[in-house]
């Protein structure tokens, strides 16, 4: 079982920037890819960018050029850097973590852009 931490989460003004941390309780080294999702008010959660255990980033259009995400072996933490929020960012943001034996979900980590 591996348990995921969201934080870094909160209220910014269009424009803004905010780091969200996803803190593992297992070795993400192990993981096939570890991945933040969001689910903005009244749509499905989708997907914002997926990191390979090669390191290969990929991200939705939407982000693309704006949001970065990183991980910390040593930390067992990925991390999503967004810059030039835009409202339409608003949403709860997810870590989600495909092992081998199993995938797991954060509780989220609500992210509100606003002025």
């Amino acid at each position: 079982q591996v348990r995921l931490v969201e934080s870094g989460g909160g209220l910014v003004q269009p424009g803004g920037s905010l780091r969200l941390s996803c803190a593992a309780s297992g070795s993400i080294a192990d993981s096939n890819s570890m991945n933040w999702y969001r689910r903005a008010p009244g749509k499905a959660r989708d997907v914002v960018a997926a990191l390979s255990k090669s390191g290969s980033a990929n991200y939705a259009d939407s982000v693309k050029g704006r949001f970065t995400i990183s991980r910390d072996n040593a930390k067992n933490t990925v991390y999503l850097q967004m810059n030039s929020l835009k409202p339409e960012d608003t949403a709860v943001y997810y870590c989600y973590a495909d092992f081998p034996w199993n995938r797991y979900w954060g509780q989220g980590t609500q992210v509100t852009v606003s002025s």
